[in-house]
């Protein structure tokens, strides 16, 4: 996989992604989103990857939309308003909900700071491993008189209810990475020094683990927000009567019966 504004690397099971614009905070550019499109599209055939880790180069993560694109700006006889919407309709929201709903488990890795549409794609993995010096910021509203997007209210009022997630947005204030930790917005904070390291090693558990399994667990814990508890059962249900027929429940009763560590996707 090569993309002018990402970098791909292969570390066995486990697909590295890191958005390649340091210059510029890996904001979003037109190029960029176009290359996170395709790479996710990559990513769902190539049955070979087991989990995806994803994170930026240089000192931050994703600094948001890049006001400064020569293509951010609209065409003759359309308003800025208009412009926002179809870009929004056409890149932004295909990118986030492809790379939310991938076929393996997506870990994010945030590096430095990670603002806007930025924040927002920072929390549309699986699990979301900080660096200590890391922070959010939902800027949109209190700088730019706009909403966040690309997932923004979602994924905060998901993660950390309404109360606080409405604070966030109107305040703008930055939420570091241990304060976001603390509050459940992302699952871990590690020093800066061990952040590569504990980023990588997360995707590699994920990857050495029921792909399948795990891909379902993300479903049925989105559906359950919005599901009463009879449907959720049944959905648990439904979800066990495929898994149940796998070869990795085969593969985890056995290992368990033999007493050793299962060996998921090794067939």
């Amino acid at each position: 996989m090569e993309f002018a504004n990402l970098l791909c690397e292969r570390k066995d099971g486990v697909l590295v992604v890191t958005l390649n614009r340091p210059e510029k905070l890996n904001s979003l550019s037109l190029g960029l989103l176009k290359d996170l499109k395709s790479c996710a599209e990559a990513i769902q055939r190539d049955r070979s990857l087991r989990a995806v880790l994803l994170t930026g180069a240089g000192r931050g993560f994703c600094a948001g939309a890049d006001l400064t694109d020569p293509e951010s700006f609209p065409g003759a006889g359309q308003s800025m308003g208009q412009f926002m919407a179809a870009r929004l309709r056409e890149y932004y929201n295909p990118a986030v909900l492809m790379w939310s709903n991938l076929p393996v488990p997506l870990v994010v890795g945030l590096n430095g700071v990670s603002a806007g549409a930025g924040a927002s794609l920072s929390l549309a993995g699986d699990i979301t491993v900080a660096a200590k010096s890391a922070s959010l910021t939902f800027v949109f509203a209190p700088k730019l008189g706009l909403v966040p997007d690309m997932g923004g209210t979602f994924f905060l009022a998901r993660r950390i209810g309404e109360a606080r997630a409405r604070a966030y947005a109107l305040t703008g204030q930055p939420i570091g990475a241990e304060e976001a930790a603390r509050i459940g917005l992302i699952a871990e904070c590690v020093e800066d020094e061990r952040f590569a390291a504990r980023a990588l090693e997360v995707a590699q558990t994920l990857a050495a683990g029921p792909r399948e399994a795990f891909v379902a667990v993300r479903a049925l814990m989105a559906s359950a927000m919005t599901t009463g508890l009879g449907a959720q059962l049944e959905a648990e249900a439904a979800a066990q009567a495929k898994l149940g027929d796998s070869p990795d429940f085969v593969e985890g009763v056995t290992a368990f019966r033999e007493k050793r560590a299962p060996k998921f996707g090794a067939r």
